[in-house]
């Protein structure tokens, strides 16, 4: 009785947690994103050699797009002469340095935790981006265009948001993160359900077995299971947070949201609408190095 008592405690607290983040962050971000334009991050986006590369991850890092906002973007980013290499940082930067993942990590593991993660993810996507380039990888892009997508925003109004007042920008960023919220309000309670439950019933010498950091295998392992547990990063991160409680180690947990963040199946069945396989494949094998090589490190450095 005590543990299940403990169980539905763990789950309404971070539940409560959670939403709240996620409606601060995504408010956030919209109101920041209002005092930019876009035309001119396309044009910060076209600069030449690795800058272009350090820019696009960094707009990833600051838009938290779901897959179907983030491919016709990416197209969008080609289509205007955005540099290939560019456009690659922002695809792999923009699902790892979700704004919401970034907040919750620091408020369930940790500020230290949180700019190792950001730190090593934003490298990982300005580098691969770089790379990928570097290796002709552009001649394996389809001929298509795609439309936009509107399944992350609320409406279709075009009033320009930047000329309103502030009680106006701050109205419209929360009515948008509760938009984004709304659609992914079941997921992220699955996620926390799943985490409650495995911090109340799982027997820890189990994940030690399994995941523990005494085994060599357990971020490849994990890296790898993160595919198909994804719905949404805010799914991943309370059953990673559980895991860790029941003794996984952190780099193991870092492995399983950054494979499940960036190499979602959904997403990668987007992608192969718009790449060929080669190029699918790669993007594939760059999230899986990313994940392993954060894991790794995240063991090492904390």
């Amino acid at each position: 009785m005590n543990t299940l008592i403990e169980t539905l405690q763990y789950f309404v607290l971070i539940t409560l947690e959670l939403i709240a983040l996620f409606m601060f962050i995504s408010a956030l971000v919209e109101i920041i994103l209002m005092y930019v334009p876009e035309e001119k991050i396309r044009k910060r986006l076209s600069g030449a050699g690795m800058f272009g590369n350090v820019i696009a991850a960094g707009f990833g890092a600051l838009t938290p797009f779901c897959a179907c906002s983030t491919i016709p973007m990416t197209v969008g980013f080609l289509n205007a002469g955005v540099s290939f290499g560019s456009t690659m940082s922002f695809l792999i930067a923009s699902p790892l340095l979700n704004p919401i993942i970034i907040g919750m990590l620091g408020a369930m593991v940790g500020i230290k935790a949180m700019v190792a993660y950001f730190v090593i993810a934003f490298l990982c996507s300005v580098i691969f981006g770089f790379v990928m380039e570097k290796m002709g990888m552009q001649k394996y892009v389809k001929n298509v265009r795609l439309k936009p997508s509107s399944c992350c925003s609320g409406s279709g109004n075009t009033v320009d948001k930047r000329t309103l007042p502030f009680k106006g920008k701050l109205k419209i960023a929360f009515a948008s993160a509760w938009d984004s919220l709304r659609p992914i309000m079941g997921y992220l309670l699955i996620g926390v359900a799943l985490g409650a439950g495995i911090y109340g019933y799982m027997p820890q010498d189990f994940v030690m077995n399994i995941a523990g950091p005494d085994n060599p295998f357990a971020i490849p392992v994990a890296a790898v299971l993160g595919i198909p547990l994804y719905i949404r990063a805010e799914t991943a991160i309370p059953i990673g947070v559980a895991l860790m409680g029941k003794g996984m180690s952190i780099g193991a947990v870092i492995a399983l949201v950054i494979g499940g963040a960036g190499m979602a199946i959904p997403e990668m069945t987007m992608l192969a609408s718009i790449f060929k396989k080669k190029l699918v494949a790669m993007i594939v094998l760059v999230i899986f190095l990313t994940a392993v090589v954060s894991g790794y490190l995240f063991n090492i450095l904390l």
